[in-house]
């Protein structure tokens, strides 16, 4: 029988916030679960240099997860926002459009990606030792690129459906193959090539791929509303409509992810001029902090979906109780992690650094500057998710650039011969505050009640 899509738009909203949010903060969980175990082989038996390369290709795909992200978030809000009015038609119609502009996008950044790798990685300054295995690794990163944006795509289409458990479900298929693979693939066994730090990228291509189909099936065998079936193929053609509206509203989100990203390139820059102890230092702390960031991201996504139901069907109350609960709840569950590896930070960082490496000290002195400011960060990442499910994406990207690129990068770039390597520890606490004061300044006394999305083609 044909499941209909999940109601976000009834229910007590603690519950209904917290039962949606949770497979995705496991998901999230689960994505960073993949990558540090991924860290700890390539880390412990492929040394600092290759660690250091894998965490600077990574931002790079950070980033071009960003470029999308705008897009992607464009079009799982103008699904929620038509699943809550009941309009499936019109969900369809965001789908068909989306999957083919999503699907163009991914080839052209695989292609331009192989050949620019080497470039890319030389202006980030990546250390000498570290750039030839850089190279590697990214180039296999980009070929599993139109996979991984699939799979990005589908998972946020169901979510905008109210469904995040189907996401989970095959987010975890692909966690479990890629840790699989990992060492199988490095090392080699049997007729299967030692491939090194190209072979934990390639195990990332084959799990993602193998995890997009799984997925793609299970949808059509189930029945998921929103699968094209026969007679809806012509809903892949461009609806240049829909376009217009993903492309307005989806470049300021997207531009969020960039400024989030690139100011994290820049920061790498700075990082790398301390050398491969520090930048190592530097990757291990991300290790942790993915962890301690994972419930904000969650509630952020949570937050987005379920306030944009809600207004869909103009439910207001519902959208401001959606916010209050998100911020409790982030500082809740942001501060566990934070307390946990405060109270065992030099363990924590040791798993992804060889013993006696200089790196751990220096991993644990910038944890007890930087670990305290995430959940206030987390603050501005929820009530961001409640205005842009409204469609106002101009003030939090504003909000963001002003924080990342206005604060902490000048304060890094303009105080690290004075103060060291401290000088970037504290910009990332300060900015923290500033985003987050910011944003409920905008969340309390702005208009972004007013703002609206376009609606889709045929509407």
């Amino acid at each position: 029988m044909k499941k209909g899509p999940a109601q976000l738009t009834t229910g007590p909203i603690s519950r209904t916030l917290f039962m949606f949010a949770l497979p995705i903060l496991m998901g999230n969980v689960l994505q960073s679960l993949n990558g540090s175990v991924n860290a700890i082989w390539v880390g412990s038996y492929l040394g600092t240099a290759a660690l250091t390369a894998t965490n600077n290709s990574n931002i790079v795909m950070f980033l071009l997860l960003g470029a999308v992200f705008g897009f992607t978030m464009a079009s799982t809000i103008l699904v929620a926002q038509s699943v809550g009015a009941g309009k499936m038609a019109e969900a369809k119609r965001v789908v068909g459009t989306s999957a083919t502009f999503f699907f163009v996008l991914s080839l052209l950044f695989a292609l331009l990606g192989v050949a620019l790798s080497p470039s890319i990685l030389a202006w980030m300054g990546t250390p000498a030792d570290a750039l030839p295995l850089g190279v590697t690794y990214m180039r296999v990163m980009f070929l599993a690129l139109p996979a991984s944006y699939a799979f990005f795509f589908v998972n946020a289409a169901l979510r905008g459906a109210g469904d995040s458990r189907t996401p989970f479900i095959f987010l975890l298929m692909s966690v479990v193959l890629d840790i699989a693979l990992n060492p199988l693939l490095i090392f080699g066994l049997g007729p299967i090539p030692r491939m090194g730090i190209g072979g934990s990228a390639a195990a990332t291509l084959i799990s993602q791929t193998l995890s997009l189909l799984a997925m793609l099936r299970y949808i059509y065998v189930k029945k998921v509303p929103l699968a094209l079936h026969a007679g809806e193929w012509h809903l892949l053609r461009i609806d240049w409509q829909i376009v217009r509206t993903l492309v307005v509203k989806g470049i300021p989100m997207g531009l969020q992810m960039i400024v989030l990203s690139s100011s994290m390139v820049l920061f790498m820059r700075v990082v790398n001029r301390f050398g491969s102890d520090t930048a190592a230092a530097f990757a291990a702390a991300m290790q942790l902090w993915n962890y301690v960031q994972m419930p904000a991201l969650a509630l952020g996504a949570a937050v987005s979906s379920m306030a944009a139901q809600n207004i869909g069907a103009g439910l207001w109350d519902r959208v401001r109780d959606t916010a209050r609960v998100g911020v409790w709840f982030n500082f809740l569950l942001t501060g566990v992690p934070v307390l946990l590896i405060y109270l065992a930070s030099r363990h924590a960082i040791g798993v992804f650094l060889p013993a006696g490496s200089p790196a751990i000290d220096i991993a644990v002195h910038l944890n007890l500057i930087v670990l305290w400011s995430f959940p206030l960060f987390g603050v501005s990442m929820v009530l961001s998710g409640v205005v842009r499910a409204a469609g106002a994406v101009v003030a939090p990207l504003l909000i963001l650039a002003i924080a990342l690129l206005g604060v902490r990068a000048p304060l890094a770039y303009l105080t690290v011969e004075r103060w060291g390597a401290d000088a970037l520890w504290w910009s990332f606490t300060i900015s923290a505050i500033v985003a987050m004061s910011l944003t409920v300044v905008y969340y309390r006394a702005g208009n972004w009640r007013l703002a609206r999305m376009a609606a889709p083609a045929g509407a």
